[in-house]
């Protein structure tokens, strides 16, 4: 009889990965170190994760279910779109300057081919919130006509920038941090 997963075990190789990716990139981030790091055998890794690529959806599902997490927590509820769409914008920023290794590996995974179409879209569902908050932000804005994947796009970048500047120099954050804000509003909603 085969020995059950453990959770542990599992989160230990998704932090390793998390690890090992971020400091040597993904293309060169072999199973073996991920392994070594998270203190398995290499077949061990395999009874969690089938193939490289299972791990790499694992993980990818994982950070990115973490950082809206961390965004959406103590969401003002009664707060107009543009003080919810700013205290997202502050979580988002404050969970990724907080966590520099998963943002570098979530950076690299958003751009990896072996993130599944199906993980994309389990992505996408899990951040539907988050998607009818930038429609309502957009509503009457010059964003209003364009399809929302690209309205989602120009904000990403945004914030990509400004986290990856802030992780880079953390002085003055929340000055760099309103700034960016912003723009991502004037670009958003006028």
């Amino acid at each position: 009889m085969a020995r059950p997963r453990s959770d542990i075990r599992r989160t230990s190789i998704l932090e390793a990965a998390t690890r090992v990716i971020s400091a040597q990139g993904l293309a060169a981030a072999a199973t073996s170190a991920i392994a070594k790091d998270a203190g398995v055998s290499n077949g061990s890794l395999f009874v969690y994760f089938d193939t490289k690529s299972t791990l790499l959806n694992a993980l990818y599902v994982q950070l990115k279910k973490e950082m809206a997490d961390a965004a959406f927590a103590d969401l003002p509820a009664s707060a107009d779109a543009r003080a919810q769409l700013r205290h997202l914008w502050s979580r988002w920023l404050a969970w990724a300057t907080s966590h520099p290794d998963k943002r570098r590996t979530l950076a690299q995974l958003e751009v990896s081919d072996d993130i599944s179409a199906e993980s994309h879209n389990l992505v996408r569902e899990s951040q539907r919130d988050m998607a009818d908050l930038l429609e309502r932000s957009r509503a009457g804005g010059p964003m209003a006509d364009v399809p929302i994947s690209f309205a989602l796009v120009v904000t990403g970048a945004i914030a990509d920038a400004t986290m990856d500047a802030l992780i880079r120099d953390p002085s003055a954050p929340e000055a760099r941090s309103e700034a960016a804000f912003e723009a991502v509003w004037r670009v958003l909603a006028g």
